[in-house]
């Protein structure tokens, strides 16, 4: 299974415009207590928006910031991970879904790879991430063995990103340099397409078994403006899925790379690069998404998202969380909302094993009537997951 990352434009400059100081994009490190099987709670057939936030001075709010209708089903709660995480990452190999890196609070991030097995609901198997690799926002793919991870944030706060990149063997659980990208990326959409490992926006370097057939990357095609650049890739098509510009940063002369967010734009855009080498436009998400960049899962003809963050709110001004699952059907190029989710939630880690879908980690709502960000948590829930035609 081929994983997904969202590209986060470069953080190195700081934007007044709607500009604000914050401690941390809301990090918390409480868990969150559920019982064993739960139905989704802010459902709401009719959309008319979070709490009382929807209308202002006659004004009628977009669906954007609503809560799309969706059937309710079931979760079950799995075994809860060992650490919370935030702005981590995930690779799915078989029954083994290995978990990376990511925030627990503003002021720590984490240095090790966990891993779930799905065929018997356990962690374990914990080994260390090398010194110099980033500690969130990776870009990261696989070709079933051998784990590409490239650039990402190093260190807490918002500390700047690096161009180191390295190659995981996962059956000898041994680490290896690989070619740096030319420049420091946050999070960039990487995918393996046609023997060479993209990473947008976009550079390619051919690769085979965990090695690089080159010495220096390649420049591709942009990608289009306006794509946030998260990515999947099929043999004859490399696609990528909304995103953002734009996001918290530095707040300039802080000795500890305090937070401090900027204006964001966030994309529902969905853009196909084929033979023929150019961008293609597809239909766009249902509402824009960002902070997807490891929420999705291929399953047959179509990929599946979950959750994420969609523009902020235009009353409040605060981030709005997503509590929806997407499903695009490459086939028919038609998206639908399939499911609802326990709780609205961002940065969550995906997986898909024998008719069911997991999420894990990320940073969930303040809850049922109000979407924006408080708690990051390690709760891991499945439902049985059923497609759309």
């Amino acid at each position: 299974m081929e994983r997904k990352s969202l590209q986060l434009e470069p953080k190195t400059e700081r934007q007044r415009n709607g500009e604000t100081d914050s401690e941390a994009p809301g990090i918390g490190d409480a868990e969150i207590d559920a019982p064993p099987f739960a139905s989704h709670h802010h459902s709401n057939p009719n959309p008319i928006g979070h709490g009382d936030n929807n209308v202002k001075d006659g004004r009628v709010l977009s669906a954007t910031f609503f809560d799309l209708p969706a059937p309710q089903l079931e979760w079950e709660k799995m075994a809860t991970a060992p650490v919370p995480r935030l702005d981590g990452a995930a690779i799915q190999i078989n029954d083994l879904l290995y978990v990376f890196a990511g925030y627990s609070t503003i002021n720590h991030v984490h240095s090790q790879v966990d891993i779930y097995n799905f065929m018997d609901n356990s962690w374990g198997g914990r080994f260390d991430m090398p010194r110099e690799m980033a500690h969130s926002h990776l870009g990261m793919v696989t070709d079933g063995r051998y784990m590409y991870v490239v650039t990402g944030q190093y260190g807490p706060q918002c500390r700047g990103p690096t161009a180191h990149t390295f190659v995981l063997d996962t059956k000898t659980k041994k680490w290896h340099d690989f070619p740096p990208l030319p420049v420091s990326r946050y999070a960039p959409a990487t995918q393996l397409w046609r023997g060479r490992l993209h990473v947008m926006e976009h550079w390619s370097l051919a690769v085979k078994d965990g090695k690089a057939l080159e010495k220096e990357w390649r420049s591709e095609i942009l990608i289009p403006p306006g794509a946030g650049g998260g990515g999947t890739s099929q043999e004859y098509r490399l696609y990528v899925i909304g995103g953002q510009e734009g996001d918290f940063m530095a707040k300039p002369g802080a000795p500890i790379f305090k937070c401090s967010r900027r204006n964001e734009v966030v994309f529902g855009n969905v853009y196909m690069l084929d033979d023929e080498v150019k961008w293609k436009t597809l239909p766009p998400m249902l509402k824009p998404d960002s902070h997807i960049e490891f929420a999705w899962a291929i399953v047959s003809n179509s990929i599946v998202i979950v959750g994420g963050t969609t523009e902020k709110h235009p009353v409040t001004k605060k981030m709005v969380l997503v509590g929806e699952i997407f499903q695009f059907n490459f086939d028919t190029l038609k998206w639908s909302v399939i499911r609802e989710l326990p709780y609205r939630v961002k940065t969550t880690l995906v997986g898909y094993w024998q008719g069911w879908l997991y999420f894990i980690s990320g940073q969930r709502d303040k809850g049922p009537t109000d979407p924006a960000q408080k708690k990051v948590i390690g709760e891991m829930w499945r439902t049985k997951l059923k497609l759309n035609s």
